[in-house]
């Protein structure tokens, strides 16, 4: 289980800044410790990606009483080491309260480090919403997350900016989001202690550029380590060279000794992307991760542009049903499993309403304009017409694909599918 603190609502709904949430959460997480949080301003302001300056501020007002009710949030107390009498690093901590009748919301202290201020107030406003089982609104979400400087100090934030905010956390993996599906058609959120978007994968090694001269503008690239502090482990440059020869032969490999194997999160998926992909669960094992990556990227955005998980997961199980064999899954998944066929109406599915059933009117107007078959028959691939020998070649009534051998019923095998899976498909 990840480190969680426990915010006070004060904090998160007070005139605090949004820096000053980020600095409360890292620094109730160091109190836990027996000897309390000795960490500096510039460790704190490292570890957040903030400037010291704001750090600085932060701690003056959670060490000041509250303009609302004079409630001081922080202690700090000074400290001189008894040799010399030099100064030492302050020890901070949080007030202790009483939650059984304060309220307040759990917030992973990583998310502090991950989250950018304003992002990290609107995860603590959404984690006590869902606790406590309210529908939070966008509206009641900006002002929470209201302008806390400049002219407009203290009004709320536009509702654009709070949607924004929100499709971030989403995509980062911090939240999800199920569409109307809550009171009065409001959105429902679940909090995740922890990120659950695709993880990054460890580097294979091909450089910034590829072969064949796709490479970086840069003639020379020295590999450095990540901390200045630490000695340098590889002394091999690479150099570009022509078109014909592999940038990856001039890498000097790292020694046995000082290879680290990749040891960060594994690949996963968001709960709403696994509950579609649950028809084509079989052939995820062999994909790489970059795949696996694309595709869940693809329903997501379907799933965003406001395609329902019922109508992906069908369409999934409909194809791989009517797929005889599939040689290639990653390109097949990607090409052809994921992709909706119809018209650029979001309900139209293969031209038919999804909710209805009924036939697409926008997709028959487009079929009897181009004259390529009558407005009842069902939509396909469009393919070009090619003169063709007479007496050797058959053609699909439905898509007019060619076809060397008769066709059963005059449609080829992409456009008969099984009957009991058309009947539900309808």
């Amino acid at each position: 289980m990840p480190q969680r603190v426990r915010v006070p609502l004060r904090v998160i709904l007070g005139s605090y800044s949004d820096a000053t949430v980020s600095v409360y959460v890292k620094i109730a997480a160091l109190d836990r410790r027996d000897t309390g949080c000795e960490a500096g301003v510039a460790y704190l302001s490292s570890l957040l990606g903030l400037a010291r300056s704001t750090v600085e501020k932060a701690l003056t007002q959670l060490m000041r009483p509250d303009p609302a009710d004079d409630v001081v949030e922080l202690t700090s107390r000074r400290r001189t080491w008894e040799k010399s009498g030099t100064g030492r690093t302050a020890v901070r901590r949080i007030r202790a309260t009483d939650w059984r009748r304060e309220h307040g919301a759990w917030v992973p202290s990583r998310a502090a480090e991950s989250l950018s201020p304003r992002q990290l107030r609107a995860y603590a406003a959404l984690a006590y919403a869902t606790a406590t089982g309210h529908h939070i609104t966008l509206a009641e979400l900006a002002r929470i997350l209201r302008h806390r400087s400049g002219q407009r100090a203290g009004e709320p934030l536009d509702v654009r900016s709070v949607r924004r905010i929100l499709r971030e956390l989403e995509r980062l993996g911090w939240i999800s989001v199920e569409r109307r599906a809550g009171y009065r058609g409001r959105h429902l959120y679940t909090v995740h202690d922890e990120p659950t978007q695709a993880a990054l994968t460890a580097d294979t090694g091909e450089g910034s550029g590829g072969d064949h001269g796709c490479g970086s503008l840069a003639y020379e690239e020295d590999q450095q380590t990540d901390s200045p502090e630490e000695p340098r482990a590889v002394s091999g440059i690479r150099r570009r060279r022509g078109s014909g020869s592999s940038a990856r032969a001039d890498l000097v490999p790292l020694p046995p000794s000082l290879r680290r194997p990749y040891a960060g999160p594994q690949l996963t998926l968001a709960p709403r992307i696994w509950r579609v992909l649950e028809p084509v669960k079989p052939l995820l094992p062999g994909l790489s991760p970059w795949v696996v990556r694309e595709l869940a990227r693809e329903i997501g955005r379907q799933l965003d542009q406001g395609q329902e998980p019922e109508r992906i997961r069908a369409r999934l199980e409909f194809r791989v049903a009517s797929t005889q064999e599939i040689r290639d899954p990653g390109r097949w998944l990607l090409g052809a499993a994921v992709v909706r066929h119809g018209c650029g109406l979001t309900a139209c599915e293969s031209g038919r309403i999804w909710h209805t059933g009924a036939p697409c009117d926008v997709c028959a107007e487009l079929r009897a304009a181009d004259g390529q078959r009558p407005p009842g028959k069902p939509s396909g691939p469009q393919r070009p017409a090619y003169p063709r020998p007479p007496g050797r070649w058959h053609e699909c009534e439905a898509c007019g694909a060619p076809s060397r051998q008769p066709l059963p019923d005059g449609l080829c095998r992409p456009c008969r599918p099984p009957a009991d899976l058309l009947r539900r498909w309808r």
